[in-house]
């Protein structure tokens, strides 16, 4: 429940007052035309684990459910590849508290209003006690129960070497994975064929990512989704930063969204037909240093929206109760009790030194049920970002036509006064409602403050303004967002977007805009439901919007977002292959053939290419050529004798480097030879 309470400090006085010309300045601007997708009714999801002895209390289902948990994840991580849902034991011995079988977590599930995402033992397990597991719940005892993992984090099988994840199958390779989640999703499906099947894939720039394993011909990703990506209807993602201070792990979620934007690729390129119809899910997260204090409250509230704006349908934090480990101090001053739960276990040390009592909420639930305060099921996200590195924001446009904006402040030393700027949507005068959880607070504190123009937000802090759009806004609030916008018929320079017709009032014509930031451009207008963008650049990622306009100009919610990325020219005078060979989560290997196509020979050339990514770079190790750098930008020039191209295709120079990465490592989507955009073809 939110409280109400006095908010302390000369940082949360009105504007104008000396208290906020002292702090520093910070720019935000919203775009309410840049659609970022909708909020599903899956999206703020959590973890259960069958050694929590109070996961089914009476305490457990009010608080979940005043947290507004909407997905509940069971039986718990690692376990999930050992638990047996029939006698609620795990082999190898793990502990399962009591009062936490299958039947006792549905009835929380129930209790909070939630819907249950179940991981299927894959490591200990056979695809019939799955398939028998689909007919208890949904066919004996009607629970309905919709999202089913294969399997945990099963590349931690000991294939790539890090052996943590039980798994009793005698190959521990991708294939065999990927042909197994074959076989549990057709015995599944034969149950209940509405259910929906999730496979494990890796996190693009962490271990073992790119790996290619002894005996395999492909790293993880490619190999299962090329096998499995016919049968499956989402991705299985984890993320937790890998960094040992508060700063690093806050600013890591900034990485997030080039992650999951190379996991879409990677689907839309291996998995076939059905690759579209593939979501993706974040079925366990937490900051992973003092996520017990602000820290952990912070980044939950950033990493939440950080992966909803890039297409995932459930976030699920790790997890309710966990257990108290080393006792630390955050950077505000508090203590971190090293409990990665949202709940206290209540547990003390061998110091003596104890948790607050047992289901007492650390900063991270406060995070969690201020997500209800920003966006509900329905809303639809929007563009938004700072100046500052150290405050992120979201935004959310509701059905009533407000809009909220969430500010995250990660500096523990300073408030910020924030000057917000509006794009595509008008605020109205009203005051707003702000709904405040600084460093140390018990509580979400609410009060009218401020203006939808300025606010001061304290240090280490997360605030929500609550906004009401003017008379005079220039939104519909009749017409629906186009839907399911989908790109089709993308050469190098044109690509055709179809959607499904806006309802709820005449409309007059549909504008599509195109993302630039927080900037929008309009491509063009169309009468139909489809357009044609014409004259775009070779080798860009595009991500457009479409929005529908009434009689008096006013337009819709924009629809979802739909993404693409141009070809290169098939007719070029010049090819091009990018083979990145083998990774390791820090780095990776590339090599590159230059081919010339046309009529006359080239003699010394100039090859350049950009990383689409600034988590990627080339390192001090290349070959055949003369590498230098600028930012993202790549310059190669002939190394040794191999100036000379022979036209037809005479001859190809190989060429290659050493990569770093930090994150993502999407490939160049072009490069050109001489000046000329090449024709450019890729393999992994």
């Amino acid at each position: 429940m939110v409280v109400a309470v006095a908010l302390a400090g000369a940082v949360l006085t009105t504007p104008g007052t000396r208290a906020q010309a002292a702090t520093p300045a910070v720019e935000v601007t919203v775009n309410a035309r840049e659609g970022l997708g909708t909020v599903p009714d899956t999206a703020y999801g959590l973890n259960q684990a069958v050694w929590d002895g109070n996961m089914n209390t009476p305490a457990s289902v009010d608080l979940l459910g005043k947290a507004g948990v909407q997905m509940m994840r069971y039986p718990g991580g690692s376990y999930g590849d050992g638990f047996h849902w029939e006698t609620s034991t795990v082999s190898g011995g793990g502990y399962v508290a009591p009062g936490t079988d299958f039947d006792s977590f549905m009835g929380t599930v129930r209790g909070v209003g939630a819907q249950a995402i179940i991981i299927a033992n894959y490591g200990s397990g056979t695809a019939q006690e799955a398939a028998d597991w689909v007919k208890y719940a949904n066919v004996t005892k009607g629970y309905g129960v919709k999202y089913w993992e294969i399997g945990n984090e099963i590349f931690g099988n000991g294939h790539y070497g890090a052996d943590w994840e039980l798994d009793y199958h005698e190959s521990k390779s991708p294939a065999t994975y990927a042909n197994n989640v074959v076989e549990y999703a057709r015995a599944m499906k034969a149950v209940d064929p509405t259910i929906k099947i999730g496979a494990v894939v890796t996190d693009p720039g962490n271990w073992p990512d790119g790996v290619v394993g002894d005996g395999d011909t492909a790293a993880w990703n490619q190999t299962v989704l090329s096998i499995a990506g016919p049968y499956i209807d989402f991705v299985i993602m984890h993320y937790y930063p890998n960094h040992t201070t508060a700063a690093d792990v806050l600013q890591q979620v900034r990485l997030l969204p080039g992650e999951l934007e190379q996991v879409r690729r990677q689907i839309d390129q291996y998995a076939g037909r059905n690759g579209p119809n593939i979501g993706i899910a974040l079925t366990e997260t937490s900051s992973n240093y003092q996520s017990d204090t602000q820290v952990g409250g912070l980044f939950t509230a950033d990493v939440y929206f950080a992966a909803l704006e890039n297409g995932v349908f459930t976030v699920d934090y790790w997890d309710t109760r966990n257990g108290m480990g080393e006792v630390t101090t955050a950077p505000d001053g508090t203590t971190s009790y090293g409990d990665g739960g949202l709940l206290s276990s209540g547990n003390c040390n061998s110091d003596s030194v104890c948790e607050p009592p047992l289901n007492t909420p650390f900063a991270p639930y406060y995070a969690l049920q201020m997500l209800s305060r920003v966006a509900l099921p329905g809303d639809t996200l929007v563009k938004a970002a700072s100046d500052n590195r150290l405050v992120t924001v979201h935004a959310a446009r509701g059905a009533d036509g407000g809009l909220s904006v969430e500010l995250i402040n990660q500096d523990p030393g300073n408030a910020y006064t924030v000057h917000l700027g509006y794009d595509g949507w008008t605020p109205s005068g009203a005051t707003p409602t702000v709904h405040t959880l600084g460093s140390g607070y018990t509580s979400i504190a609410t009060s009218k403050q401020g203006t939808a123009s300025t606010q001061v937000i304290p240090p280490y802090s997360i605030v929500t303004l609550k906004l009401t759009p003017s008379a005079t806004n220039p939104v519909s609030t009749t017409l629906t967002a186009p839907g399911s916008p989908a790109a089709s018929d993308v050469t190098a320079g044109t690509a055709t977007v179809s959607w499904r017709p806006s309802t709820g009032g005449a409309v007059t014509r549909y504008a599509v805009y195109q993302q630039f930031g927080t900037n929008s451009v309009l491509l063009g207008e169309s009468t139909s439901t489809s357009f044609t963008a014409r004259n775009l650049v070779p080798g860009t990622s595009y991500t457009l919007n479409v929005l529908a306009v009434d009689q008096k100009g006013h337009l819709s919610m924009p629809s979802d977002p739909v993404t693409f990325v141009t070809g290169t020219p098939r007719d070029s005078t010049c090819a091009v292959t990018y083979n990145l060979a083998t990774g390791w989560g820090s780095g990776f290997v590339a090599n590159i053939g230059v081919t010339n196509t046309g009529p006359t020979p080239i003699t010394g050339w100039t090859l350049a290419f950009t990383f689409p990514a600034a988590t990627e770079s080339v390192s001090g190790s290349t070959w055949n050529g003369t590498f230098s750098t600028d930012g993202r930008h790549v310059v190669v020039t002939p190394a040794g004798s191999n100036t000379y191209l022979a036209p037809n295709g005479g001859n190809t120079v190989s060429l290659g480097f050493v990569g770093n990465q930090t994150g993502a490592n999407p490939p160049p989507a072009s490069f050109t030879l001489n000046g000329t955009v090449c024709t450019t073809t890729y393999s992994y």
